[in-house]
C-alpha cells in the first residue's frame, strides 16, 4: 500500500504543482483587483503621485498597478498594446493587461526559444496575442508593426530592449499610442540628455562588461516626448520605467519636469570583467563607464562620460 501510494503521488505530482501555480495566480489576480478598486476610489491622491497605484502581478516591479490605473482613468477605446523585449513573457508589463482586461497584443523578442515558449502557453489560444521573433532595429520596426496588422491609435506601447530604446521610439510612425512606457537608464543621471549611439546590432553585454551601458537618460526621453506630443507623468518607484501620455488625453494628470519625476534606481546589476555581479550602487556605477562615448541628443554630438 505504501509503495502504491508513493507511486500515485509521483504520478499526480506535476498536476499538483500546476494546481498550486494556478491557485497562486488566482490569488494574485484577486488581490490586484481589490487594490485596483481601492486605487480608483482614491483617484485624486493617485493623480498627484502615480506610484501610489503600484502593484505587481506579472510586472517585474509595480507597473501592473500604474498601467491599470491609467487605462481606466483615461478610458481608452482602442484596447491594443505593443511590447518589445518580453523574453518568455512570464514577467512582463502587459501580461496582466492581456489576461485581466483582454486587450489585443503584439509582443516581440529576439529569442526563438522565448517565442516558442509563449506560443505553447495557454494564454496564446485564450487571448488575441501575436508573438513575433525579431531583433528590433530602426530599419525594421515600422514594417514589423504593420505586417502584424497594428496601425494608427493604440492604447499602450512599451519599449524595453536594453539598448536602442531611444532610437526605436524616435523611428516609430506606424502606431500612435496614448500611453508610452520607456525604460530609462538612471545610471546616466538627470542632468544629461544622453543615449547610446545607434547601432543596429547593439547588444548590451558586448558593448561594456559592466552591463550598465545601454538605453537613454530620462532627460533625453522627455525631450523626445515633447516633440512627439507627450507629457511625462511618472517614473515607477524602482527607477527604471518612465510613463508618457498623449497631451490630448491627459485629463487631470499632472505633467512633470524630468527633475520632478526622476527616480534614481537602486538596482545593483553591474558586473566585472569575469561577468560576476559587483553590487555597486549610487554614483559608483557611472564611474564604471568613464571614457565611454555617449550621444548627446541636444547637441547632436558625442560626449565622453
Amino acid at each position: 500500500m505504501k509503495i502504491k501510494y508513493l507511486f500515485d503521488r509521483i504520478i499526480t505530482f506535476p498536476f499538483d504543482i500546476l494546481h498550486i501555480k494556478r491557485s497562486i495566480e488566482q490569488s494574485k489576480f484577486l488581490s490586484a483587483k481589490i487594490l485596483h478598486r481601492m486605487n480608483m476610489t482614491d483617484e485624486q491622491k493617485i493623480l498627484a503621485n502615480l506610484q501610489l497605484s503600484e502593484f505587481k502581478v506579472f510586472s517585474q516591479w509595480g507597473d501592473d498597478g500604474i498601467i491599470q490605473f491609467l487605462i481606466d482613468y483615461l478610458e481608452i477605446k482602442n484596447q491594443q498594446f505593443i511590447e518589445f523585449g518580453v523574453e518568455n513573457y512570464r514577467e512582463a508589463n502587459t501580461r496582466y493587461l492581456l489576461m485581466n482586461n483582454n486587450w489585443r497584443g503584439l509582443i516581440f523578442d529576439a529569442s526563438p526559444k522565448n517565442i516558442r515558449t509563449i506560443k505553447n502557453d495557454e494564454i496564446y489560444w485564450k487571448h488575441e496575442l501575436t508573438a513575433v521573433q525579431a531583433f528590433i532595429t530602426q530599419e525594421n520596426i515600422n514594417d514589423l508593426i504593420l505586417e502584424n496588422d497594428f496601425s494608427g491609435e493604440i492604447g499602450l506601447l512599451h519599449i524595453d530592449i536594453d539598448g536602442n530604446d531611444y532610437w526605436i521610439w524616435n523611428q516609430i510612425t506606424a502606431v500612435n499610442p496614448i500611453i508610452v512606457i520607456m525604460e530609462y537608464n538612471s545610471v546616466f543621471g538627470i542632468d544629461y540628455p544622453w543615449t547610446i549611439p545607434y547601432h543596429p546590432k547593439f547588444f548590451r553585454t558586448d558593448y561594456h562588461h559592466s552591463n550598465l551601458y545601454f538605453g537613454a537618460s530620462l532627460l533625453a526621453l522627455c525631450d523626445m516626448a515633447e516633440t512627439k506630443g507627450y507629457s511625462f507623468v511618472a517614473c515607477n518607484s524602482n527607477g527604471n520605467n518612465a510613463y508618457f501620455v498623449k497631451k490630448t488625453h491627459l485629463k487631470d494628470l499632472k505633467p512633470l519636469t524630468p527633475q520632478q519625476g526622476f527616480v534614481n534606481s537602486k538596482i545593483r546589476e553591474s558586473r566585472n570583467l569575469k561577468k560576476n555581479l559587483t553590487f555597486i550602487s549610487g554614483k559608483q556605477r557611472i564611474l564604471q563607464l568613464k571614457g565611454m562615448k555617449i550621444y548627446n541628443t541636444r547637441t547632436k554630438s558625442m560626449d565622453i562620460i
